[in-house]
């Protein structure tokens, strides 16, 4: 049975854009403190940790740099998921945008192993994790949020803008990156880059944190649709439960598709393939990257927008085969791209990236309309990253593949069985488009 209440469309215009653009921007803002350490403070380091230490060991404290954030990710999506199931997704998100703006700031003022010893690189492990934990608080209060706010008819375009976020997050993190090395120079850990040159990114990333929660503070209202919703008293363990339960289990076999073959744009395109078998580095990876990330912003939108007009399961069950089979057509000729053109080079990346990653136009809407709003924060929680754990070995599962075909096509095999994955978790769930977040039971 629908709720009837008197709504002042003015107020609900007002109130619907204020919650978009603060999804917006704890998307921007969430992307761009996690691409402070893979941009930022790769090349700092040094200042952390001891010197002179064997290769392995050093590749590993590094690692652990970034997968301590990505543990944190999918922990802090289950925690805040619930939380904002209970107590609203506005107050959700300010705790989270709260907790990463002031962890990011901590991170900004650790001292050196020189300082404190290798005390300064368990501190940055812990409060990376920590930030983690709190990023992945960010999305699942104000995304939902935002669902709830917009029209149903528009509701394919709001999903597509939020996610558009990411590749501007990118290009600013890139941008910043490219001035600070410029500006600081590099050369050891008492090189001014390196004492303190990487934490003006940092205070940079907690100040637009510390903006975002004043915003939603001041101006983003709660979710009336919630506020009016039947509460579920456990709401992680009712996820699970029933129809919602079959929606995880739905959701996180498609999701397990695309963020493979998401890995393989983001990780496994800029390292493996352009940088290590094409032999790119520098001024043209770095311009390569940011038109390519450029054009996802649009592209976004517009895979959102066909979603709206088709249906998200027709877009998904569509695309999958079309990564499958085209985008892997389109990466091995790229692998093969030795000595061409960089026009060529980039137009090659652009309409591979455009094509693999056009799902995520799509997954923010589907996703929640895909669980009843008793649950959504959780279910979108739950569906959209605990879904990234697999996908996240995709180094080792390339490394296994090398044993048995040459290493530089084994990401063609995870891009192809990505697509397809993506395509028949899109089928086994029905279409959403039509759904009514005022109903009740929806």
């Amino acid at each position: 049975m629908a709720y009837v209440a008197a709504i002042d469309p003015g107020s609900i215009v007002s109130k619907r854009k204020t919650a978009i653009r603060g999804a917006f921007f704890t998307e921007f803002v969430d992307m761009f403190d996690i691409y402070l350490p893979t941009v930022i403070l790769t090349p700092a380091l040094e200042y952390f940790q001891p010197r002179h230490m064997p290769a392995g060991l050093e590749g590993i404290l590094t690692s652990l740099v970034f997968i301590t954030t990505l543990l944190g990710r999918p922990v802090g999506a289950v925690l805040f998921g619930a939380i904002g199931d209970k107590i609203g997704r506005r107050k959700t998100t300010i705790m989270s945008v709260f907790g990463f703006s002031i962890i990011t700031l901590l991170i900004a003022l650790i001292p050196g192993y020189r300082s404190i010893g290798i005390a300064a690189y368990w501190l940055l492990v812990i409060f990376r994790f920590l930030d983690g934990v709190c990023l992945g608080g960010g999305y699942t209060g104000s995304h939902p949020l935002a669902m709830e706010y917009s029209e149903k008819s528009r509701r394919g375009f709001v999903g597509a803008l939020i996610l558009a976020a990411f590749p501007l997050a990118y290009i600013l993190i890139t941008l910043l990156g490219m001035l600070a090395f410029a500006i600081f120079p590099q050369g050891g850990p008492t090189s001014p880059y390196e004492v303190w040159g990487w934490r003006i990114p940092f205070l940079i990333g907690a100040l637009l944190a510390g903006w975002l929660v004043l915003y939603y503070v001041r101006s983003v209202p709660e979710s009336e649709v919630w506020q009016q919703s039947e509460k579920a008293k456990v709401p992680l363990l009712s996820a699970f439960k029933g129809e919602n339960g079959r929606s995880f289990l739905q959701v996180f076999t498609m999701m397990t598709g695309f963020w493979l073959t998401q890995n393989i744009v983001t990780l496994v395109l800029p390292t493996t393939v352009l940088r290590t078998f094409l032999g790119m580095s520098g001024f043209p990876l770095t311009l390569t990257l940011m038109i390519a990330y450029a054009v996802l912003f649009g592209s976004y939108i517009a895979a959102g927008i066909i979603g709206q007009k088709i249906g998200r399961r027709t877009f998904f069950i569509i695309l999958g085969p079309v990564i499958a089979v085209f985008g892997t057509a389109l990466l091995a000729f790229i692998l093969n791209g030795q000595g061409m053109p960089l026009i060529s080079i980039i137009v090659l990346v652009c309409v591979f990236a455009a094509i693999v990653t056009s799902p995520w136009g799509v997954i923010v809407t589907y996703i929640n309309e895909r669980f009843s709003t008793g649950v959504r924060a959780s279910g979108f929680a739950l569906g959209f990253s605990v879904s990234v754990i697999i996908p996240s070995f995709y180094a080792f599962f390339m490394d296994w593949l090398g044993h048995a075909m040459p290493y530089r096509f084994t990401c063609l095999v995870l891009l192809c069985i990505g697509g397809i994955l993506g395509a028949i978790g899109a089928m086994a769930g029905p279409e959403t488009r039509d759904v009514d977040f005022t109903e009740a039971g929806e």
